[in-house]
């Protein structure tokens, strides 16, 4: 008879949803209770105030729904722009090619910067659209921080600049999904005025929780739309119903109550690292990991070192070799997930997910795991070569900064 029962944790490497502590999955473990009595506040209201710290700032509001990330990507449209307003948007992946489709079927005009995939936003073709742009009529610009199906991060930080060298008083978006509680995230220095983080990737819950850090410039932009005949519809993600409710403690409707108590554990368990030492952490596995890929004698979507994300690689298959095989295998012989390709990559990497609750040799098994099934697909890979180079580099750069 054939086994039914894998022996073993399944090993979890895609980038999201991540690995849940232990402590944050006994946190969520709670009884149901009456979200409209006079103790509930005790554990919300400081939720929208610690949750601002992975965003990195102290001027935003933080409004919390029932939702994945898109659910926010739409928020953060509806409530701040019409139909028929222009937004500029950088394609380069899966994600801000979904973010601009939502974009359109809500009915505004993107202006779209198409870029070649493995690469990320550039500053300087920003800062030229908006600097054409003499009339002021893009409304906002749209950026993915990290793009989870190529593993490319762009810097915000130089968008933002662009964005002020061009004196353009667009609003700035950004899908922070994949690397808000995982890299430095600076809302207020970078002056993001929609931040978007989902529940399951670095804050390290299971999906559903979806989290978005808004500026008082986004603020008053929504407040704009007030009885506009072209404004966006908007029901369940009225930023408005979440105003007159989150300050007093509570939410326009039922929230997902063991999402918040795991929210507040999760909050714990960074705050107890460091938030600068789980930035460092990351920054370390990352690199580690494009060792291992450079070992194998393979290489990663992201083409030069300025676009490496930290928080998932995503490897480019040998000609001639179906990533998607690889990846499969991975699973049925090993009980290893890793990413698949997306879209335009699809069947041509396979993606290693270094984010979240992981230390060294969680993420050596993810590299063995991968190189196994590289090697029983036909790849031509040195046995051990991968998990020495990504060894040797964890022993001499340690996670923690001290």
């Amino acid at each position: 008879m054939a086994a039914t029962r894998r022996p073993g944790r399944n090993h979890l490497f895609v980038p999201g949803p991540t690995n849940i502590p232990d402590r944050v999955m006994r946190a969520m473990q709670v009884q149901s209770e009456d979200h409209r009595s006079v103790d509930f506040p005790s554990l919300t209201k400081p939720l929208f105030e610690d949750t601002k710290k992975v965003f990195g700032s102290t001027d935003g509001t933080i409004f919390l729904f029932p939702a994945s990330g898109t659910g926010i990507w739409e928020s953060a449209l509806s409530n701040t722009l019409a139909r028929g307003d222009k937004v500029l948007a950088a394609r380069f992946g899966q994600f801000s090619h979904l973010w601009i489709d939502m974009a359109q079927r809500l009915g505004l005009d993107v202006i779209v910067q198409e870029e070649e995939w493995g690469t990320g936003a550039k500053p300087e073709k920003i800062e030229e659209a908006l600097r054409a742009d003499k009339n002021h009529e893009i409304k906002a610009v749209m950026v993915v921080h990290n793009e989870t199906a190529t593993g490319v991060t762009s810097d915000i930080g130089a968008v933002r600049k662009a964005i002020d060298a061009a004196g353009h008083p667009a609003l700035l978006f950004v899908d922070g999904v994949s690397s808000i509680g995982s890299l430095p995230f600076k809302a207020d220095e970078w002056k993001v005025d929609c931040a978007i983080a989902g529940s399951q990737k670095g804050l390290m819950l299971p999906a559903g929780l979806g989290v978005i850090c808004v500026s008082q410039k986004a603020l008053k932009a929504a407040e704009g739309q007030s009885g506009r005949n072209d404004r966006l519809a908007r029901v369940y993600f009225d930023w408005e119903d979440q105003k007159k409710q989150n300050p007093t403690g509570y939410f326009p409707y039922t929230p997902p109550l063991p999402l918040l108590y795991g929210l507040r554990e999760a909050l714990a368990c960074l705050f107890e690292e460091g938030l600068e030492n789980v930035y460092h952490r990351h920054a370390v596995l990352g690199e580690a990991t494009r060792q291992a890929v450079a070992a194998w004698g393979l290489k990663t979507c992201a083409k030069g070192a300025r676009w490496n994300s930290d928080t998932v690689t995503a490897i480019l298959a040998p000609e001639g070799v179906d990533a998607a095989k690889i990846i499969k295998h991975a699973y049925v012989r090993y009980n290893l997930a890793l990413g698949a390709g997306l879209s335009q990559v699809a069947g041509k990497v396979f993606r290693i997910g270094h984010v979240g609750d992981l230390n060294e040799l969680s993420l050596l098994g993810a590299i063995a795991g991968a190189e196994m099934s590289l090697i029983d697909n036909g790849v031509n890979v040195t046995p051990g070569s991968g998990v020495a180079a990504a060894s040797s580099y964890l022993r001499e750069h340690p996670l923690s900064k001290g």
